[in-house]
């Protein structure tokens, strides 16, 4: 059975990542998926989970944030981890396992593991981390993943060995038929717009807040986890926007079943980026129209199947022509579109790669 010790930078959670996507799609391979400590506690001491049958989860001891020039303590942190993922790799019976990282940090590793082979899947640009790094992980790996045309890129100037991947989608979820209504939009007659994704600092809900006030007969639906201090003030005064705070993954798409159009919004953060997020796939999933708010010079992925607008005034405006929408026009394609995009799919790229370079 092919081996992987996975160094995930998020959380084995409910809301898969994209490595957790991939991780539980890896058949015929047997997965030791390491997550990131959390703040405080010994959770690392505690024996590993098994969440898949061929996948067990550990969680690695705590480690601070260091500058570059800490080179001391970068080092002693760095031989602590090795020595965490060596014990683990002990245990399991893993001899020369294939190392699969996703930030530049995990490249002070290398040197530290035994591994008969690398990989290394990128999706987030790393500006806080010196590009050096992130070039010699590269340029060390066998493979690289890139989730984007501009990472891909950017990371293809380090060797000839770059494929794009983009982000997935868990199609059968979202393109199943609308199960039970959600309680809390069982009251709603009129059109219904609706967002799904973290609500912070970041995001700009302009054009919410201008197609809420131009149109007081549609209802406006936000989903997702309120983080940090957004100015929510304009949308809490309005009486046709909603925010039902986050809700456990697989009811998501009974809320989304119920939009009439699936709003998409930028975030300030990230205007250079070219990541397509897996609430987009989510949507196309679903068939339904959607409309997102473009940053200046942006070129839109899907624009056969999407509604791009660069002003509020715009995007309401757009608003009101998917509401026009013939049910038939381009639901199929949206659809087709999402399956593509399908977690399954995805898998089955990267093993084919991997078997054709022999780490599968």
């Amino acid at each position: 059975m092919k081996q992987f010790l996975i160094l995930s930078r998020t959380p084995w959670r409910s809301s898969a990542s994209r490595t957790q996507q991939l991780a539980a799609r890896l058949r015929g391979g047997s997965v030791l998926f390491f997550e990131p400590a959390p703040s405080g506690g010994r959770v690392h001491r505690e024996p590993g989970r098994q969440v898949r049958p061929n996948v067990t989860v550990y969680t690695l001891p705590p480690a601070r944030p260091l500058l570059p020039g800490a080179r001391l303590l970068q080092r002693r942190q760095t031989l602590r981890l090795a020595g965490f993922l060596q014990g683990a790799a002990q245990r399991h019976g893993f001899r020369e396992p294939v190392l699969w990282t996703t930030r530049p940090d995990q490249v002070h590793l290398l040197d530290h593991l035994s591994f008969r082979g690398l990989v290394y899947d990128c999706d987030a640009s790393w500006s806080r981390f010196p590009p050096q790094w992130e070039e010699e992980l590269a340029a060390a790996a066998d493979v690289v993943f890139a989730a984007s045309p501009g990472l891909m890129d950017r990371l293809s100037r380090c060797g000839a060995n770059t494929v794009l991947l983009p982000n997935g989608v868990n199609f059968p979820m979202f393109s199943r038929p609308s199960g039970d209504l959600p309680p809390e939009l069982r009251d709603l007659r009129g059109p219904v717009l609706g967002w799904v994704g973290t609500i912070d600092a970041g995001l700009d809900l302009a054009p919410v807040a201008y197609a809420a006030e131009a149109h007081p007969e549609w209802t406006f639906v936000l989903l997702g986890r309120v983080r940090g201090r957004p100015r929510l003030d304009r949308l809490a005064d309005l009486g046709n926007v909603r925010l039902l705070g986050r809700r456990h993954p697989v009811e998501v798409p009974d809320y989304v079943a119920r939009f009439d159009v699936c709003l998409d919004l930028r975030r300030r953060d990230r205007s250079r980026s070219d990541i397509i997020p897996r609430r987009i796939y989510e949507y196309l999933s679903t068939g339904k129209p959607i409309v997102t708010h473009l940053y200046p010079g942006q070129v839109e992925a899907f624009p056969d199947v999407i509604y791009g607008a660069h002003t509020p005034a715009e995007y309401c405006r757009l608003c009101q022509r998917a509401l026009e929408e013939a049910p038939d026009w381009v639901s199929p394609r949206r659809r087709d579109y999402g399956a593509a995009a399908a977690w399954s799919n995805r898998s089955l790229e990267v093993q084919r790669i991997l078997d054709a370079i022999g780490l599968f």
